[in-house]
């Protein structure tokens, strides 16, 4: 891992992935979040993948430039390739992916940080469902739970959120990981399955969790579940 001295102690490096698609309105918010979060210990290397956005997003982003690293992906390929490409350009101890709406706090960061002290411990999950949240839509928090079960039964682990947003890693298991297939919202049950196939096991920390409404920009559909169910079944049962 690579390492720097800082006031005598040495500090790891933390980067965070933000892949953002059509979010003009919440990306200036965001991003400060992102930026002041305290991760003690950590130096924070922000990259900020912009998926082809056509509502303003991409020109947003120009006065974030100085402190973020900025990529710009065209056409729209989906959440799954932004994350593949800011995943090229990641140079830090632990990556961490970080949605650009409002549902997931920067203020967690060092939740997810922490357990990463520990050299057993590979992959930490933000659990939604084991920490403050808001309450959410009925039928999409059931799909959540159902896709989750099923990735429980189909690779024998007992993880209470898989689709979390909040993915944390150490980038020396990407070799065991890499290339992704997904281009869409796949990634999450992708990333899952292959940490679980690599015998990563994966360290769940509450986090807190402001679900939006799909008349607030949600983009997740029923679709999305399916195909999530359908990713879990070919890598447990094809690939």
């Amino acid at each position: 891992m690579s390492r720097v001295w800082h006031n005598r102690e040495i500090v790891k490096k933390v980067s965070i992935i933000v892949p953002v698609y059509n979010e003009a309105h919440t990306i200036d918010l965001i991003i400060p979040k992102v930026l002041a979060a305290k991760t003690p210990g950590w130096k924070k290397e922000v990259i900020i993948v912009d998926d082809g956005s056509s509502d303003g997003t991409a020109e947003r982003l120009n006065k974030w430039e100085r402190q973020c690293r900025v990529l710009l992906q065209i056409p729209n390929s989906g959440k799954g390739a932004s994350v593949s490409v800011g995943l090229t350009h990641a140079s830090g101890d632990v990556i961490l992916i970080q949605d650009a709406d409002l549902e997931y706090d920067p203020a967690d960061y060092p939740k997810l940080l922490s357990p990463f002290d520990n050299p057993q411990v590979n992959v930490v999950y933000g659990s939604r469902f084991l920490g403050p949240h808001l309450s959410t839509m009925f039928l999409y928090e059931l799909g959540n739970k159902f896709v989750t079960l099923m990735t429980n039964i189909l690779f024998n682990t007992n993880i209470t959120d898989m689709e979390t947003g909040y993915k944390a890693f150490r980038r020396s298991i990407l070799t065991n990981v890499l290339p992704l297939q997904a281009k869409r919202f796949d990634l999450e049950p992708e990333l899952t399955v292959k940490f679980l196939k690599n015998g990563y096991q994966i360290y769940e920390v509450p986090i807190s969790y402001y679900g939006r409404k799909f008349s607030e920009g949600k983009k997740l559909t029923w679709r999305d579940g399916v195909v999530a169910l359908l990713t879990l079944l070919k890598y447990r049962f094809l690939v």
